[in-house]
């Protein structure tokens, strides 16, 4: 019930129309041990509802630390399945969303639109990705 509640919130706040949870997102979600809390569970959801394109809500399980998330054998199928149809992590989309639009951020053209986020918070995931891995 939380789960669907958050889903909703912040799909409203981002404009969208989310009109269901898939089943195995769903599964690992439960399965997963939060050591972060409410908190964690909300900032999953909500960056999820950010890169999310369709009406079907989804999450990458990369998101979720590997100690404490369900075996990976028990997954394994549908993620596979998942990374070989779409980019399956945030900076995978946020790159092929800058790379879409020629490295723009903000404009009509520009990356943020394509993933329905403000420049700004745009900017701020790729300064934060960058933190982690490097450049962009």
């Amino acid at each position: 019930m939380l789960i669907e509640y958050f889903v909703q919130h912040y799909a409203n706040r981002a404009g969208k129309d989310i009109q269901s949870i898939d089943k195995t997102t769903l599964d690992l979600l439960q399965s997963y041990d939060w050591p972060g809390n409410i908190r964690e569970l909300q900032n999953v959801i909500e960056r999820s509802v950010i890169l999310s394109s369709g009406d079907a809500f989804s999450i990458d399980e990369l998101w979720l630390s590997k100690e404490t998330a369900r075996p990976a054998s028990q997954v394994a199928t549908s993620v596979a399945f998942k990374r070989e149809a779409k980019p399956h992590s945030e900076r995978e989309i946020v790159e092929a969303a800058l790379a879409e639009s020629r490295g723009r951020v903000s404009g009509p053209s520009g990356a943020a639109v394509k993933l329905a986020v403000s420049p700004s918070t745009l900017e701020d995931r790729i300064k934060a990705l960058e933190s982690i891995n490097g450049p962009i």
